[in-house]
């Protein structure tokens, strides 16, 4: 059996805007992805607390960048999910401004995870932040949810198309299917992320 890894996470504050981003020197990993795919519970699942993040079933629950320190030298970072169909056409444009302003220009940023509902294919605005991603020369993950919903051949199946979908971009690192419910990807997940924080303090040294 593998060792565990723990992951001990505290919030340190929520921010609406650029300048209220934190001034740290720390690496951060940011969870990115749709409404509902399932971000809140994989940040819960990853650090073995029920509440740290709030799940919620209404889209654009998490209207602020959240920050959270762990035991394992980097931030932790939540962000508004996207395509949040109940909120105003403002509130989208404003959520937009604020995740591009972190996802693209923040220098602590060592990787993006992109959530994808594994029971779908990738979507538009998916495909969009991937490729925003490479273009802008930004390590990224996709990390696919809900994968205890389905078969083992069909899930072989969508992790493969994303692989192919992504063969091409030199910033892509791997797909990683997860399980909120179950606790798959967990191990491997925190695994990734301890390697390119690791990884990103050595290109800075």
């Amino acid at each position: 059996m593998a060792h565990d890894i723990q992951l001990n996470a505290t919030f340190v504050k929520g921010a609406t805007k650029p300048e209220h981003f934190p001034d740290t020197s720390l690496p951060e990993v940011a969870m990115i992805g749709r409404s509902n795919v399932g971000k809140s519970s994989l940040i819960n699942t990853l650090t073995r607390h029920g509440k740290l993040a709030r799940v919620s079933n209404t889209p654009g629950k998490t209207q602020e960048i959240n920050f959270f320190v762990t035991d394992m030298n980097f931030m932790l970072v939540d962000l508004p999910g996207y395509g949040y169909a109940r909120v105003s056409k403002t509130q989208r444009e404003q959520f937009s401004h604020l995740i591009k302003a972190y996802v693209m220009r923040r220098p602590n940023l060592a990787l993006t995870c992109v959530l994808v509902d594994a029971r779908h294919d990738p979507q538009p605005l998916d495909m969009a932040m991937l490729e925003e991603l490479e273009f802008n020369k930004r390590r990224f993950v996709v990390i696919l949810t809900k994968c205890d919903k389905l078969k083992p051949q069909a899930l072989v199946e969508r992790e493969q198309q994303v692989r192919d979908l992504l063969s091409n971009c030199q910033h892509f690192v791997d797909v990683l299917p997860t399980s909120s419910e179950t606790g798959l990807g967990r191990h491997n997940m925190l695994g990734l992320i301890k390697r390119i924080v690791q990884l990103s303090q050595t290109e800075e040294s």
